[in-house]
């Protein structure tokens, strides 16, 4: 059972509707029956040229249901504000074997007490804003998905086709998730705790001066000495002070800042260079292809040789070229 609202986000919904339907047509069973309910069953936006039709009245769906599903969505506080939404989705997920949320749909669940001590995920851009209204909830921004009990959250958008696989998998193997994804051209299944941003793309510049400098110096020289007491220095100030600005400005330490940049330079590189795995290791400061190794798998969930077996330009040319199979139109 999917809950929808005015203003979800139409992906949050399509990714988790094709994903069960591809798990039906290659023999999920239980079959999967795909329901949308929105409050009085009425039409609602997913933004100014799409409009969804839903076939049952949110106020009139009971159990027992195996999954219960929230969409996210730009409407989605809207919705969270909505005492009706908010208490027919407690109510059934009383009646539900499993609760799940996609992107921002986790203000839905937290506002209906379902999240409180519990450790969630939401789109990043919304984690720090989530953690502020509902402090009972262990928000943590970073995997593309958590499962706490019989509880999911997922990031933001497509992170709604990873959390679908997952619970493919956890209904029917790991067979069949590998076949949905395959149907999907999705090239990788991405495990729960992988991170779900870039540190080069989602957040701004910081606006100190001082941590500006020294974020531009450690990213453009990776493979330098970047201990806190060498960016200190550089910087004129003690490693304590560096240290309580990078936090307030950042989130982070510097040391947890430096990892974070390498990986991601290296992650880069994976993708887009065929460059040895030793050659990448220097490049980005790890000195070695096994500290290279330790913490790719601890920021992404997968090692180097996989990141790139599946995710460089070559690979997935060679995989689309390979994989383009003939699927029943739906």
């Amino acid at each position: 059972m999917i809950v929808g609202y005015d203003a979800a986000e139409l992906l949050d919904i399509a990714c988790v509707v094709a994903s069960l339907e591809r798990a039906n047509w290659h023999g999920a069973a239980p079959y999967y029956k795909v329901r949308l309910a929105t409050p009085g069953a009425r039409p609602i936006d997913c933004g100014p040229t799409v409009t969804l039709h839903a076939r049952e009245k949110l106020e009139r769906v009971t159990g027992p249901i195996d999954t219960l599903l929230v969409s996210g969505g730009i409407g989605s506080q809207d919705a969270a504000a909505d005492r009706l939404v908010v208490a027919h989705v407690r109510r059934l997920a009383r009646e539900s074997r499993r609760v799940a949320s996609v992107c921002t749909g986790t203000w839905i669940l937290a506002a209906a007490g379902l999240l409180d001590g519990r450790r969630a995920t939401t789109h990043w851009d919304s984690a720090d804003q989530l953690a502020a209204h509902h402090p009972k909830v262990d928000v943590d921004p970073d995997p593309i998905f958590i499962r706490d009990g019989n509880v999911y959250t997922s990031a933001g958008v497509t992170s709604a086709l990873d959390l679908t696989l997952a619970l493919i998998e956890e209904d029917n193997g790991a067979d069949l998730a590998r076949t949905v994804a395959r149907q999907l051209v999705t090239y990788l299944q991405r495990p729960g705790n992988q991170a779900q941003m870039s540190m080069f793309t989602a957040a701004p510049p910081p606006s100190d001066g001082l941590v500006k400098r020294v974020v531009d110096h450690i990213t453009g020289h990776l493979d330098a000495d970047l201990t806190v007491a060498v960016l200190a220095a550089a910087a004129g100030v003690s490693e304590r002070h560096l240290t309580r600005l990078f936090v307030r400005h950042l989130g982070q330490a510097p040391g947890r800042f430096v990892r974070q940049a390498r990986v991601e330079a290296a992650a880069h590189l994976l993708a887009s260079t065929s460059l040895p795995m030793a050659t990448v290791a220097r490049r980005c400061g790890f000195g070695t292809a096994e500290t290279l190794r330790q913490a790719f798998v601890e920021r992404y969930g997968v090692s180097p040789a996989h990141y790139r077996l599946t995710q460089s330009r070559t690979a997935l040319q060679g995989h689309k070229s390979a994989g383009q199979e003939h699927v029943r139109d739906g």
